[in-house]
Order: structure tokens, then C-alpha cells, then sequence
């Protein structure tokens, strides 16, 4: 199998009407991950109303009086308040982290099909109710959520943004820091794909204070690549060791989230590892998935497809080919 090339002059997918205005945020789920997102967006003051919906209505309640306490000292008059559906009308976001978790003894396709049957219901009501902003998806299985969703809201694709793979490229980051011994700010790597169980890091393209990666193995010795590949396995299944410890991940997801917010409502085009549309990049078309994508205020520009090695170029096909199997069997792909 060959490389993959990327593509020199990408699709613009801003070329829709503008979305909403403004910086109101609407966030439907008040669980662990939702509130750590609805922390950060108080503490950083990248909203200037933020209305959160939860079928508990009294927990919401307390955490809503508890997140307007943290406003006086945020230097920011971020509002807060109890939300419904008729806040999306002129919200200039909505951030889905509600569904169903997987209980004992019940298949991926099971919560996929379950999650599925939620999101139908959230993503009409938000829509019924004149939402014309951007989608933020975060529940899991994240990658085939992002697409019921686009499906589900009849919005351009630029609309609607997973968190993809940006809780591992900062996990896989993370731990290239503590190897290096620098600061996680200076690597530059990316883990793409299903966010989940086939993901693949990109140490072709990746570097470490401006040199590659691979040039710094190569000089390390044998063992250093079996250490980043521990590395790797261990940004992989982070998720399973905190759970078991808490419960559950929430304040990376939520620092994520919050970062593909401040780069819609920045209007910053930079490039996030985020899921969104394929429509031809990887060879791929009609599904969505981690990779690296440039955000701005109306969204998605654009996906980057990354120049991959023959190895990664096959890890990549192999979870894409997965996600794609599971969203036919779920009867999201006709």
C-alpha cells in the first residue's frame, strides 16, 4: 500500500450562510464531563450566557447556583441559568454531552443503537425550537454521534463538530512531555481515527521541539521506540484506568471542549484534532472521524489529511472500515 498524500488546496466548507451570532452557549447533559465543560467556559468567560439542560432538574439547579458563586471571581460576567429548548433559538452553540453509558453485559452496538435513539430525540428538539449555530458533540461513541447528528439536524457538516480525538492527542502529548522532559506545549503530535479502540498516533509527522520524532528515536536507540509505544498504549486505554479510579474522565474532556469553543468564537483558524466529515481525504467519504481539522467561526473549514506512512496509512483504513461497519449495522448509513 502506498502513502497517503495530502491534499494541496482542501475544500472550503465555509462557503454556507453565517451561523448565529454571538457567544451563548447552550449544554444539554449536567453529568461529570458536562459540568468540568461548564466550569471551564465560567472560569475562562468564553460565554456570555450559558443555559444548561438536564433531565435532573434539581441537581441542575445546584450546580448552576454553584457555577454563578464562581462568577465573581472569574473576572468575567458570564450568566448562567437553567436552560430549555427554547434557549437554542439564539444560541450560538449547543454542546451535547448526554446519553445513555454501557452497562454490564451490553454490546457497543447495543449503546450505539440506544445513544442513537437519544440523540434523534435531543437533535429535533433543539432544531424545533430554531437553532441555527454550531453542534459541539461529546458523548461517545463520539464519531458516530457527530454524524447522527449532522444527519439528524440537516445542518452543513462545517455545523457540526465532534471532540473526535482531542482527549487523546493531549493525553499522547502529555506523556511525549514527561518522556522528553519538556513541556507538553512543545510536542506536536496527533492521535486520529475512532476515538476509541483503533485510534493511531502519527509519529511520522510528529515533533518534539521542532526536530521529528523519528530522528530522535533513531539517535535514542531500539528501545526508545518501544517506549513511545508503551506510551502510546497507555494514552489508548487511559480512559478504562480513570474510570476504574473515579468513575469517570472529565476535567481533560472538558479543557478540550472548551478549546474547540474558544477557537469557533475567536474565529482563530487553527488546526484542532476534532471529528468531522471525510469527503475524500484518506480515501474515505461520508463518515466522520478524528483528524485534524481548521476551526473558525463558522465551524469546520476544513479537514487536514496528513501525509501517513504505509503502516499508518493501514491503521487508519482498518478504523475507519470499523466505524463504518458499526454505523450500517445501526442502520445510519443506508
Amino acid at each position: 500500500m502506498t502513502a497517503s498524500t495530502g491534499q494541496e488546496q482542501p475544500l472550503n466548507r465555509n462557503n454556507t450562510a453565517a451561523p448565529t451570532p454571538g457567544s451563548k452557549i447552550v449544554l444539554i447533559g449536567a453529568g461529570d464531563v458536562g459540568i468540568a465543560y461548564a466550569y471551564t467556559l465560567v472560569n475562562q468567560g468564553l460565554a456570555d450566557h450559558l443555559a444548561i439542560i438536564d433531565l435532573d432538574e434539581r441537581k441542575t439547579w445546584g450546580h448552576v447556583q454553584d457555577l454563578n458563586h464562581a462568577v465573581p471571581w472569574s473576572h468575567h460576567n458570564t450568566r448562567v441559568t437553567v436552560g430549555t429548548y427554547e434557549d437554542c433559538r439564539d444560541a450560538a452553540m449547543v454542546c451535547i454531552c448526554a446519553g445513555a453509558a454501557q452497562k454490564p453485559g451490553e454490546t457497543r452496538l447495543d449503546l450505539v443503537a440506544k445513544n442513537t435513539s437519544i440523540f434523534r430525540k435531543i437533535v429535533g428538539d433543539v432544531m424545533e425550537h430554531g437553532f441555527d449555530g454550531i453542534f459541539l458533540v461529546a458523548s461517545n461513541p463520539v464519531d458516530i454521534l457527530s454524524y447522527a447528528t449532522w444527519k439528524f439536524s440537516g445542518l452543513d457538516s462545517s455545523r457540526v463538530i465532534g471532540s473526535g480525538t482531542i482527549l487523546d492527542t493531549a493525553r499522547f502529548r502529555y506523556g511525549l512531555g514527561q518522556y522528553f522532559g519538556l513541556a507538553p506545549t512543545s510536542v506536536h503530535a496527533y492521535v486520529i481515527g475512532e476515538h476509541g479502540d483503533t485510534e493511531l498516533p502519527v509519529l511520522s509527522a510528529g515533533s518534539v521541539a521542532g526536530t521529528s520524532i523519528h530522528h530522535r528515536l533513531e539517535k535514542m536507540g531500539e528501545s526508545a521506540g518501544e517506549d513511545v509505544d508503551e506510551i502510546f498504549v497507555k494514552t489508548r486505554d487511559a480512559a478504562y484506568e480513570i474510570i476504574q479510579a473515579k468513575g469517570s474522565t472529565s476535567f481533560g474532556i472538558g479543557m478540550g471542549l472548551a478549546r474547540i469553543t474558544q477557537a469557533v468564537f475567536s474565529n482563530q483558524d487553527v488546526v484542532l484534532p476534532i471529528s468531522t466529515l471525510l469527503e475524500g481525504e484518506y480515501g474515505f467519504e461520508d463518515i466522520y472521524i478524528g483528524t485534524p481539522a481548521v476551526i473558525n467561526r463558522q465551524g469546520v473549514r476544513h479537514a487536514v489529511e496528513l501525509q501517513l506512512n504505509d503502516e499508518e496509512k493501514e491503521k487508519f483504513d482498518h478504523s475507519a472500515t470499523v466505524l463504518r461497519k458499526v454505523m450500517e449495522e445501526t442502520g445510519l448509513l443506508g
